[in-house]
């Protein structure tokens, strides 16, 4: 049997744009992808810590260094510049596997969205 286990969290970061003409997803600094352990076109779920919503789509890699947040499409509707959300990934694993695992968890500036080193 496998379970999901939470593999990787962006703690906390700030929704900088909202556009809902983009087919779909969510655009975040690759940094910040890079540091979580988070691909390009993984799939995700987003909780709104604002309004309470919650919603999953895939990533998709922006500008390095610009501490982009952008929910794309329908996803759009469901944020507003300057909310704060959590951005999560999980990964099947069997139980015994999942004893010892530790997810990647970052802690991205809310004001920038960007790490300290």
């Amino acid at each position: 049997m496998l379970i999901q286990v939470l593999k990787s969290k962006i703690h906390r970061v700030t929704v900088t744009e909202a556009r809902l003409d983009y087919i779909g997803s969510i655009t975040i600094d690759p940094l910040l992808l890079d540091k979580a352990g988070i691909t390009e076109g993984e799939r995700v779920f987003i909780v709104n810590n604002n309004n309470g919503e919650r919603l999953d789509t895939y990533t998709i890699a922006g500008e390095p260094g610009s501490g982009v947040i952008c929910l794309n499409g329908a996803a759009a509707r469901r944020v507003q510049p300057g909310d704060i959300v959590i951005i999560m990934a999980y990964a099947l694993m069997t139980p015994e596997e999942a004893k010892n695992f530790r997810p990647r968890v970052i802690f991205p500036d809310t004001a920038t969205n960007l790490l300290s080193n």
